[in-house]
This record gives C-alpha cells, sequence and structure tokens, in this order.
C-alpha cells in the first residue's frame, strides 16, 4: 500500500479515485444491460432463459427455474452442519437488532374535532437478489430477507445464479429456508433483475428489489427504478481503519485485507496519526499476502484502490474519514468512543481493536448491506425501514374545517389555484 501524507491535495485526489468505481460511470455496460433489460420485458421467460445459458451455461426451462423442496431438503444434507449452526446462531442476532427497528402506526386526536397520523405497512412482495460468482454470499441472504420477514412482507421472491449443473449453493439455499424466502429462482445478472421489476410468466413482478451483485447487476437496478423501488446502487466494497499510535499494526493490517479480498475494485484505506503505525502496518500486510488464498485479488485492489494517510492530527484524520465516507469504518484509538461523536459520515461504524469488519458481515446484528461509493453522506444502512411505506391519515370535522377554511382559501389564491379554494368554499356556501 502507498503511504501518503494526508493533505487537501492528496485527500481529494484520492477521493476521486474512489469515486471513479461508481456504477454510474460505465457507460459501456449500461448499453449492454439497457438491451437485456428491454428484451427480458419483451419475451419474458424465453429472453430470461437465453441469457441464463448465455452467461451460467445452464438451460433452464418453466420447469427447472425454480427451486424445488427436494433440492432444499438435500441442501441440508450437503451443507456442512456446523455452518448451519452458525447460521441459525447469526439469524438470532440479525432477527434481534431488526425487531427494534419496527414502526408502529400512529394517530393524534385533538379536541376541535381534527384527527392526524401515520399508518404504517409492509410493501406486498419484493425481490431479494443474491449474487454469486467469485465468491457465496449465505450472509447476504440473512441480511436481505430477515429485515423484510421482520416488517411483514407478504411475499419474498429471491433470485440467485445456479451452476453447471443447475445447483444453487447448498450454503444459500439452507440460509434462504432459515430466513424465510417463499419462493427461490435460478437467475442472475441483469436479466433476473428484470424479470423481478417486470415480471415473467415464471418470476412474478415484485415491488421492490434489494440486495447487492456485480456491476451489470447494479447498473440494472439503476435502470429500473421508478418501475419498481430499489435500495442503492451498491458499488464495490470498502473499509477505512481510522487508527492512532495505540493500534495494533498487526490488527489493522488483517482488517485492510478483509476488504481487499472481495474483488480487484474493493478499497481499503488507512488514516493514521502515527507514521510508525503506518510503516508497520505495510509490513505486516506484505507478510499476510503470503498467505492468504487470494492474495492476487488483494494486490490489485491495493495497487488500485489501496491507501495509507498519514493526518498531522487526529481532527485532520476525522475531516478526512467524514469525507470519503467509508462503507465501513474501523475506529481503532485510545478512546473510540470519544473519535465517533466527531463522525459524521459512515454506513458502519466498528469500535475498538476487537471489533473487526467481518463480525458485522456475519455475526453481530446490524444489517451489513451499506452505502458505498461517499453515499454514507446521505444514505443508511437496509433496514426495516426499507420494507414498508407510509400513508399520512387527515380527518377534520365540520367545525374544525370551519375554523381554518379562509385561511386554506387564501393560500390557495395565493397560488392561482381556484379550484383547490373553491373544493373547500362550497362546504360552507
Amino acid at each position: 500500500m502507498k503511504i501518503v501524507q494526508l493533505t487537501d491535495e492528496t485527500r481529494a485526489d484520492i477521493q476521486n479515485r474512489l469515486l471513479k468505481r461508481n456504477p454510474a460511470n460505465y457507460k459501456e455496460q449500461q448499453g449492454a444491460v439497457d438491451a437485456i433489460l428491454k428484451d427480458v420485458r419483451e419475451r419474458g421467460d424465453e429472453a430470461l432463459f437465453g441469457y441464463t445459458e448465455r452467461f451460467d451455461h445452464i438451460r433452464l426451462t418453466q420447469d427447472t427455474i425454480a427451486v424445488t423442496e427436494e433440492e432444499i431438503r438435500e441442501a441440508y444434507d450437503l451443507a456442512d452442519p456446523d455452518l448451519i449452526d452458525v447460521i441459525r446462531k447469526a439469524l438470532v442476532n440479525i432477527r434481534s437488532f431488526h425487531e427494534k427497528q419496527v414502526r408502529q402506526s400512529w394517530f393524534t386526536e385533538t379536541s376541535e374535532g381534527t384527527i392526524l397520523g401515520q399508518r404504517i405497512t409492509p410493501l406486498e412482495r419484493v425481490g431479494v437478489y443474491v449474487p454469486g460468482g467469485k465468491a457465496v454470499y449465505p450472509s447476504s441472504v440473512l441480511m436481505n430477507i430477515v429485515p423484510a420477514k421482520v416488517a411483514g412482507i407478504g411475499e419474498i421472491i429471491m433470485t440467485t445464479p445456479c451452476g453447471r449443473d443447475g445447483k444453487v449453493n447448498p450454503a444459500v439455499l439452507v440460509a434462504a429456508s432459515e430466513a424465510g424466502a417463499d419462493r427461490i429462482f435460478k437467475a442472475g445478472g441483469a436479466q433476473a433483475i428484470a424479470a423481478m421489476a417486470y415480471g415473467t410468466c415464471c418470476i412474478p413482478r415484485v415491488d421492490k428489489i434489494v440486495g447487492p451483485g456485480n456491476i451489470f447487476v447494479a447498473l440494472a437496478k439503476k435502470a429500473v427504478y421508478g418501475n419498481v423501488s430499489i435500495d442503492s446502487v451498491a458499488g464495490p466494497s470498502e473499509i477505512l481503519v481510522l487508527a492512532d499510535e495505540t493500534a495494533n499494526p498487526r490488527f489493522v493490517a488483517a482488517d485492510l485485507l478483509s476488504q481487499a479480498e472481495h474483488d480487484e475494485l474493493a478499497s481499503a484505506v488507512l488514516v493514521t496519526t502515527s507514521r510508525e503505525l503506518a510503516e508497520q502496518v505495510e509490513k505486516e500486510i506484505e507478510g499476510f499476502l503470503k498467505e492468504l488464498s487470494r492474495a492476487e485479488i488483494i494486490r490489485k485492489s491495493l495497487d488500485q484502490f489501496g491507501f495509507i494517510l498519514v493526518a498531522d492530527t487526529m481532527d485532520d484524520a476525522v475531516d478526512a474519514v467524514n469525507q470519503i465516507a467509508s462503507e465501513h469504518l474501523e475506529i481503532v484509538t485510545a478512546d473510540p468512543f470519544d473519535t465517533m461523536t466527531k463522525v459524521k459520515n459512515a454506513g458502519a461504524i466498528f469500535l475498538g481493536s476487537y471489533s473487526s469488519e467481518p463480525l458485522g458481515d456475519y455475526f453481530a446484528g446490524p444489517n451489513h448491506i451499506l452505502p458505498t461509493n461517499g453515499t454514507a453522506r446521505f444514505f443508511s444502512p437496509l433496514s426495516v425501514d426499507d420494507f414498508i411505506k407510509k400513508s399520512s391519515i387527515i380527518r377534520y370535522s365540520e367545525e374544525a374545517l370551519r375554523a381554518v377554511h379562509t385561511d386554506i382559501e387564501k393560500f390557495a389564491k395565493c397560488e392561482g389555484l381556484t379550484a383547490h379554494a373553491n373544493s373547500i368554499a362550497v362546504r360552507f356556501e
């Protein structure tokens, strides 16, 4: 990793480099994605099966695209029993955390005869996309489905790519079954997003699509937004560690590499007030790279998007953290709670030497589907709120409206909307 002195110029340069990974910058891929979306919208399952054969090298039919109960039972037989136990333990933590997010409808009534309120209702059907390819992600299954289930979604549809044998990874199927997916389909890529957005004979149209994926999935979600709702347009994974001289360099190095191994576009940044720590972390990284199985991916990631920034003061370091607005932020300082109070922008914040980022990926409970590419400035982690909608409730009695009708009429006439004013006035002619 490159050790760089933190200045306004170096921070801006690094930030611009990271933002180049934004899916909106991939114009060439967008054309291909748009063509797939149009084709699936027009030809439905025929196009869906064709793209699945082309990209995933498996020919599916209406009889084989849906995962069967028999396949799920087989997955339980094939999956590691110890992993199943861990999935169930993680589910308890994830469900418990998200249950605390549940909102209730509310109403207020006044003696003047008004009732105002907000009605909370869950979406009817959501689609959960679970990626395949370079790695297997049963953890993403849990993080997508559990908040939807807690919110009270009527039906949860899941799509995920299958292998050339027509099978979905057993761990993914077990996680989906344990979390409560209602139907699972063997479809991936932009074609799966199109099927959920527009509906086909096999895959029903959903109200919202959630879940991470590759650049084609991200661009497809961006393109169908408005036809359906989406959670966000996710970019590559990223971690930022904020540390002072008290941090353990071996721990910091290991945590940076935990995200760099996702793919070549992942970013790993250390911001520290200690040049000695920076140099020690750099040495530890080189040592780890001799041992780790995905070292080639990690090296490409670090060469492009790996940085160690040395700041003069902790205030300067925190300023950089807030401007970069990383998906994952680890704070490893003498007093991480105090440091945290100065942080405004981060998807998830991990405090102290023993709160490593993978704890959040798999087990602690908070959702690991987080805002990326600096969008933590205005976006939040996936939550129960993503699976509900709110309706405003308004009820005025005749007496209550009589007391304010002239005010409303005056407001409407100010805007030149005489029919609005008349709608109120006719009640008091």
